[in-house]
């Protein structure tokens, strides 16, 4: 039996990338239960496009990833929730392999592989290191939880994917939280079960990488990974997190 998958797209004024996500999401055999557009008062053509691709749209005033997808998750009635970036890209069988992820018992939440593209190319390098981070992450930072609860930390790239009943025994995301709130909640999910990141690759847009630079971009990841490992709060390390479109 198909499993009732809800997406859930977070936006701010992106219009240059939605478009293109939602007629992706149109492909997907089988299809997800419903889509939902959490929109903050974009000033562009963002709900327009969302609607007219046949997305539902939740409106709100309040800006803030964490804030939205829990709304989208609110409004949500599949029993899985996916939570997708607006200028990601995904396989056409995703929601077989969410199906066929969560169908392990000892599994509760999952994530892809994403390779970071652009009008060069793949950024090779920053995909290679943002796969690595999931292990490398929690082992430095969490190895308490890496070693006995096997802990991966997942990124909004990643196209990460939990059970409903999961995500509400976790209380969602921190609507605090203006960045890491993925990797915050991986950190409490794990006490349910496995986190799984599938061997199937997702595709970014790498807008902020484009706008830094290579060695910034790296430098600001790690910088902000490290600081927010040894617990500095994510609304000081923010500044450094510059909204791009």
């Amino acid at each position: 039996m198909t499993l009732q998958v809800s997406i859930i797209i977070p936006t701010l004024n992106e219009e240059a990338c939605l478009e293109k996500t939602l007629r992706c999401l149109s492909l997907l055999n089988p299809p997800p239960w419903e889509v939902f557009v959490v929109d903050a008062e974009s000033q562009d053509g963002t709900v327009a496009i969302a609607q007219k691709n046949g997305a539902k749209v939740v409106p709100t005033e309040r800006r803030g990833r964490s804030h939205q997808m829990n709304l989208g998750a609110a409004a949500a009635t599949g029993e899985v929730l996916c939570f997708l970036h607006a200028d990601t890209l995904v396989p056409d069988d995703m929601i077989q392999v969410i199906e066929r992820t969560l169908a392990r018992p000892q599994v509760v939440c999952g994530g892809f592989i994403s390779l970071m593209t652009g009008t060069r190319g793949i950024r090779w390098g920053i995909s290679l290191h943002n796969y690595l981070k999931t292990y490398y992450a929690p082992l430095f930072f969490r190895p308490h939880l890496f070693f006995f609860k096997r802990l991966r930390l997942l990124f909004g790239d990643q196209v990460m994917f939990c059970r409903r009943a999961t995500f509400e025994a976790c209380n969602g995301f921190d609507a605090a939280m203006p960045i890491m709130e993925e990797a915050d909640l991986c950190r409490r999910i794990c006490h349910h079960g496995q986190i799984h990141q599938v061997n199937r690759i997702v595709q970014s847009s790498d807008r902020r990488v484009a706008k830094w630079g290579v060695l910034k971009a790296n430098l600001i990841y790690l910088y902000v990974g490290c600081l927010w490992g040894v617990g500095v709060s994510a609304t000081y390390l923010k500044r450094f997190y510059e909204e791009i479109r």
